[in-house]
């Protein structure tokens, strides 16, 4: 047995807890029905401790205190939060990490839970806070690091049996809170890795209630149950990570507490975690924007309807841009100009949510792939229906896109700024290289699989052997008809050195233009080219 939490155990605790939580992830899942009823804290909860485990997994050996090794927990706790749960339970890490290498465990989730509370705006009993504070009350009663532990796993459960009693949602569906219940099985991890005891609960809300107080809820096993439980919350769950000061943060929270409920801000400077539930998911992104350079972002339509049961109605006079995006460089680019971005290759269906969780009632859509023009024109019909108005401007680029975000205006009529966009989009040549995959018969000539190939708009104009010969070739082609200012987005598989020799190349050639060079993370293109 051991006496102390050491690094070796953190590194048992992360994995043991990740084990514990894929075991039972949908068991939690049926329990979820607080803050939401939307079925996925289990899953939330696996997807941010497996995060955990990651960054854990990485930490060097020799690190000087199990407090730093279980700081980088945490913030790999943070990095990968999913849902109102996940953060929390991010934050509790977060506070365990800086309080254990001081008075020991006890003392530690002393500090563990408060610093859960002080994450959220407005904390709610009968929650995962309210097992977390019990846990940390009954730790005081062992006389050693083991022994905290094993009294703080009996006194989250017992306040785990009692959450029903203090949120009449849970009494309603006959089940215990999923939060809480997730985090008595981070708890009963945590006494395997000191003890090597395995006393894990069998995650069974429903059982577990009707058995501590004799009640029939009438609910066959974990099911949400009854109309009781429609959720009549806000519209969108929104989560971003950002990067800014404390001041800022503090802004931030005053602005998403006044947009919506459930709001958890967790983390330090520089990085912080934000969740949100709103009804205006691009006004909570207007309130990020304005503190920092909000990414990672994940905006979800919650099922909720009003208290007549019609389905919510967009903001008509809210305006947002939706933009697709095959790469996280690109991502960032674009969430930076205030637009929603959707990642890889998405469906009509995926476009379409993203439309209708930015709330607004006039909508731009920009496919930054030409093959994405018929999938947006689709999600734009269908959001048509649901009294959005979607205008797709045609672009092929994710130039062409950062093109028609910079000249957006909210102080023109909706239909001048999409005209205004597709200008400036239609204004930016674009071009992007490559390697050719097979032969082909192209404008250029023949080209062989290997090959270097530049493609504007669309078409091969060049084709070599060395990638940045070809590159330079091809601003050489594109400038040579005119233009000011080069962008240029470098992929993910780009080799070290292809912007500088490119840039210097341009430099030399064309002193009078100007280049922004950005690292866009696209995959199959090493570089994408704009030119205005």
């Amino acid at each position: 047995m051991l006496e102390v939490l050491d690094i070796a155990a953190v590194r048992r605790w992360s994995s043991l807890a990740v084990a514990g939580l894929s075991r039972h992830e949908q068991a939690l899942n049926q329990l979820n029905v607080y803050p939401v009823p939307d079925g996925d804290t289990g899953t939330n909860l696996l997807l941010t401790l497996s995060a955990a485990e990651q960054a854990v997994g990485g930490a060097l050996t020799d690190a000087p205190s199990t407090g730093a090794v279980l700081r980088t927990m945490a913030r790999g706790a943070l990095l990968g939060a999913r849902g109102n749960s996940g953060v929390i339970s991010a934050q509790w890490l977060a506070g365990l990490a800086d309080a254990v290498d001081g008075d020991g465990l006890a003392a530690a989730l002393d500090a563990a839970a408060k610093s859960a509370y002080a994450a959220v705006a407005r904390p709610v009993e009968g929650t995962i806070l309210t097992v977390a504070r019990a846990a940390a009350e009954a730790a005081h009663q062992g006389s050693d690091e083991p022994a905290a532990v094993r009294a703080a796993v009996l006194g989250a459960r017992d306040a785990l049996a009692r959450t029903p009693e203090q949120l009449p949602v849970l009494a309603a569906a006959g089940v215990v809170d999923a939060g809480g219940q997730g985090l008595v099985l981070l708890l009963e991890a945590l006494l395997e890795a000191l003890t090597g005891e395995h006393d894990e609960s069998e995650v069974d809300g429903a059982a577990a209630y009707a058995g501590e107080h004799g009640h029939d809820h009438g609910h066959a096993g974990h099911g949400h149950g009854s109309a009781a439980l429609t959720y009549r919350g806000p519209a969108y769950e929104v989560q971003f990570l950002i990067d800014t000061g404390a001041a800022e943060i503090g802004e931030l929270r005053g602005a998403l507490d006044r947009l919506g409920d459930s709001l958890v801000i967790v983390g330090g400077a520089p990085t912080w975690r934000v969740h949100v539930h709103v009804d205006d998911a691009g006004a909570a992104m207007e309130a990020g924007l304005a503190a920092g350079r909000p990414y990672q972002i994940q905006i979800t339509h919650l099922t909720s309807s009003t208290a007549e049961g019609a389905p919510r109605r967009p903001d008509p006079t809210a305006r947002a841009v939706v933009v697709t995006a095959a790469g996280d460089g690109i991502e960032e680019l674009l969430i930076a100009e205030g637009a929603v971005a959707i990642g890889g290759n998405p469906s009509t269906a995926e476009v379409l949510d993203a439309i209708l969780a930015t709330g607004a009632g006039r909508v731009a859509v920009l496919p930054t792939d030409s093959n994405l023009r018929a999938v947006c024109q689709a999600a734009a019909e269908e959001a048509f229906g649901e009294g959005v108005k979607v205008r797709v401007v045609p672009t092929r680029s994710p130039v062409q896109a950062l093109a028609a975000l910079a000249v957006r205006d909210h102080a023109r009529r909706f239909e001048d700024d999409v005209i205004a966009m597709a200008e400036a989009a239609g204004a930016c040549r674009s071009a992007e290289v490559t390697t050719a995959s097979r032969d082909a018969l192209t404008v250029a000539g023949r080209c062989r699989p290997g090959d270097v190939i530049a493609l504007v708009e669309g078409e091969v104009n060049l084709i070599g052997d060395d990638l940045t010969t070809v590159c330079c070739g091809l601003l050489d082609r594109m400038l040579a008809s005119g233009g000011e200012l080069v962008t240029l987005l470098t992929g993910a598989q780009a080799p070290d050195g292809l912007v500088e020799a490119v840039t210097a190349h341009v430099a030399t050639r064309w002193p009078f233009v100007e280049v922004h060079a950005y690292p866009g993370g696209q995959p199959h293109y090493p570089l994408l080219v704009g030119v205005e």
